[in-house]
């Protein structure tokens, strides 16, 4: 093999990982653009179907919810098969899903269709879009996540009057045809995702085998040699060895010690907080619009707007975000961007007619982009690049549930009330708490990093503690000498497949 197989690849910030930005620009986009865009039939399916706007709510949170809840699946399957595939098949999955809807007879076959099949398959473009660009980037990682996530603000102006026209020209059924032909795109997102460093890891990999057959033969030799007293405890730690590779597998794939990370735990619980109220004003808006007597494509255009806005936003943010000044305390600027987007929806009811909703439009989409552009870059602040594909798929499943009941809640509330201002009310109250929750446990965090730091320091420069930990490597050495070299094959064996297993 070549001398640097051993060698871990850098990012390349830059080079063919634009082009996979790009890729994820538009995976990214239907992932989070669908869900709102296809608010457009809601008003129509409802009279359709004869539902409420609770049940009609439920479409889009089930969709929203499955393509969260199903984070931890698509985590396992990129770390299994790589991002290409998944988003390949996720595409197809997405196709399904729209044409099937098309044919639907009752509200429960459209929460199948659109909500579980399309969510899933919008799932599995999401997650490995993401994680793929933490492997092409790192100093100008803020900036290719800021111009990836803009593909939502995008794929949602698009989408908003492409709806409406396509309701007018082959009506609800067949505006669902169309687009899950147009998802199908997400296939030819998921090709551009070129493996980084494929055949360096090929041979790594076969080096890696070749070695340990080689370790084995000889492990195997020497307990042949061996007297058959020493043979029961041999047999035993290899038992025990196994046991602990079934686990070691299965935290390869989702790392639960991620719970017992202080960073990421306050990331959890101020973000399930948060998407209680973040996706609800989205879905309502166009119906909101059309309630207070303004024109379908109008309404329509408030998304647009929306988007418009967003659409800057998310590169801007990326870009401060990489600044020198912002980036060392980024989630001070992820907490205000949350409260200041549910201060966005405490002002909304005052908005009465079509002027006051293009305002709110417009600062909403303002933060929501921001929202947006740091979703994913401040997770991958706290946990790392190596431990960020399992931190999203754990954090996603724990956000499926808000997901899930953000809308149907702004819709009972609607029906109970018969007033929208109650379900705007009620996003923007929860929202601003999530923000500040944030804003004083970042502080907090960042005052004990602080502190750890500053006793590690201290314990690095006193002459007794390095004097004790001297002391105790050379005891541990003396006691492998003195066990012999009989065990010396073993004892490299467990090292080498601990290394392996933990990606060194």
């Amino acid at each position: 093999p070549p001398a640097n197989a051993g060698r871990a690849l850098g990012p390349p910030d830059g080079g063919w990982g634009w082009v996979v930005v790009f890729g994820a620009f538009i995976s990214i986009g239907f992932a989070y653009a669908f869900p709102k865009g296809i608010a457009i039939f809601f008003k129509e399916i409802q009279d359709f179907f004869g539902t409420s706007y609770s049940e009609i709510a439920w479409v889009s949170s089930i969709m929203l919810a499955t393509t969260y809840g199903a984070g931890p699946i698509s985590s396992i399957l990129v770390n299994r098969y790589g991002s290409r595939p998944v988003v390949i098949f996720g595409g197809l999955l997405c196709g399904i899903g729209m044409v099937s809807a098309a044919f639907c007879t009752s509200i429960l076959q459209l929460y199948i269709c659109v909500g579980f099949i399309t969510g899933f398959g919008l799932a599995l473009n999401l997650q490995p879009s993401v994680i793929i660009i933490g492997k092409y980037f790192l100093k100008r990682r803020p900036i290719a996540n800021g111009l990836a996530m803009a593909g939502s603000p995008v794929m949602l102006c698009t989408l908003a009057p492409l709806n409406q026209f396509l309701f007018d020209n082959f009506g609800w059924r067949g505006s669902f045809l169309i687009l899950g032909a147009i998802l199908l795109n997400c296939c030819v997102a998921g090709a551009l995702f070129r493996p980084i460093g494929a055949a360096t890891a090929s041979v790594k990999t076969q080096a890696i085998k070749e070695g340990k057959d080689a370790l084995k033969e000889q492990v195997t030799k020497d307990a042949m040699e061996m007297s058959s007293p020493m043979n029961v405890p041999m047999e035993t730690k290899t038992e025990e060895e196994g046991g602990k590779d079934c686990c070691e597998k299965i935290n390869q794939y989702l790392d639960f010690s991620l719970f017992k990370h202080r960073g990421f735990l306050i990331y959890l619980i101020g973000n399930v907080l948060m998407f209680l109220g973040f996706f609800a004003p989205i879905v309502f808006l166009a119906p909101y619009a059309k309630h207070i007597g303004i024109d379908e494509y109008s309404a329509a255009f408030l998304l647009s707007i929306l988007a418009i806005v967003d659409m800057i936003a998310r590169p801007t943010t990326g870009i401060i975000a990489n600044s020198k000044w912002v980036r060392p305390r980024i989630q001070y600027f992820f907490s205000f961007s949350i409260a200041f987007n549910g201060a966005c929806h405490l002002l909304c009811p005052l908005a009465s007619d079509y002027t006051g909703l293009v305002v709110y439009s417009i600062f909403f989409g303002l933060a929501f982009g921001m929202v947006c552009a740091m979703l994913f870059e401040t997770l991958m602040d706290l946990v790392g690049a190596a431990r960020f594909t399992s931190a999203v798929g754990l954090v996603t499943i724990a956000e499926c549930c808000t997901i899930l009941l953000g809308p149907p809640i702004g819709g009972t509330l609607i029906d109970t009330f018969g007033d929208y201002k109650y379900m705007f009310i009620k996003c923007g109250a929860v929202m601003v708490l999530a923000g500040t929750f944030l804003f004083i446990m970042n502080y907090y965090n960042y005052c004990m990093l602080a502190k750890e730091e500053k006793e590690r320091k201290a314990k690095e420069e006193d002459p007794k503690s390095v004097r004790t930990e001297n002391e105790g490597r050379n005891n541990w050495n003396k006691e492998t000498v003195q066990d012999g070299p009989e065990l010396e094959p073993l004892r490299e064996e467990q090292e080498g497949l601990k290394k392996e297993v933990n990606g060194t």
